[in-house]
């Protein structure tokens, strides 16, 4: 059973999601400032958190801001809600470390979506990896063998996502909310330009080989290395 933590002061919306997730196998409970928020984290660890911006005691972005600081919550995943739905501020969240981001209001079903892709790419499976490649979230830093690899906080974003799902595929959708907080636009190339940075900085495999494969009409994919199979 998935354990998610709500952290809304809006207690009619907790109560609604509660009703919903639990016939999905989700167990819910609920802090309704962020002091009281972080204090539960701390206690005994969800496996996710529902973090929404505005509350009292403590806003959104200071309680994400302490997560990723403590060696124990730094990796643990976050979807942030908002009544504002501010491009900047879905900007901001992601940059302070959050998953995903989602504007109010909103259908529960979307939520349950992103919590269970969110929870996908924060669980690889078994044999699976970068092969080369290391990720600190808590820094938003990569390395390549013992090299550090330059990249901004969007460009870190899509190799995160993509490494989430290594050999599979990740839509243009999925990516576009990694690193924008929202879904891909028709004829937008922001993403593309990301993925094109991310590919040159880290170059290809040592057989000359890629490592991120465009998959048409779908998405991107991170290429399991031959030599990293198992």
């Amino acid at each position: 059973m998935i354990q998610l933590l709500i952290i809304d002061d809006d207690k009619e919306l907790c109560h609604l999601l509660e009703d919903y997730f639990q016939p999905e196998d989700i167990a819910c409970r609920f802090a309704y400032d962020g002091r009281a928020g972080l204090s539960s984290m701390r206690e005994s660890r969800p496996d996710l958190v529902i973090l929404d911006v505005m509350l009292p005691e403590r806003n959104g972005f200071e309680v994400l801001r302490a997560m990723r600081r403590d060696p124990k919550l730094v990796k643990l995943p976050v979807i942030m809600l908002t009544a504002r739905g501010d491009a900047g501020d879905m900007v901001r969240g992601l940059d302070l470390g959050a998953d995903d981001y989602l504007p109010k209001p909103f259908n529960p079903r979307e939520l349950l979506s992103r919590i269970r892709a969110v929870l996908r790419r924060s669980r690889p499976e078994p044999g699976e990896g970068g092969g080369d490649l290391r990720l600190d979230d808590g820094a938003m830093k990569a390395w390549k063998g013992d090299e550090e690899v330059s990249l901004s906080g969007q460009e870190y974003r899509v190799l995160r996502a993509l490494l989430a799902s290594p050999g599979k595929v990740v839509s243009r959708d999925e990516l576009s909310r990694s690193v924008f907080g929202r879904d891909a636009m028709p004829m937008e190339r922001g993403l593309d330009m990301q993925i094109s940075r991310v590919r040159r900085k880290l170059g290809p495999y040592s057989d000359g080989s890629e490592r991120i494969r465009s998959i048409r009409g779908a998405g991107y994919m991170y290429v399991i290395h031959k030599e990293d199979r198992t």
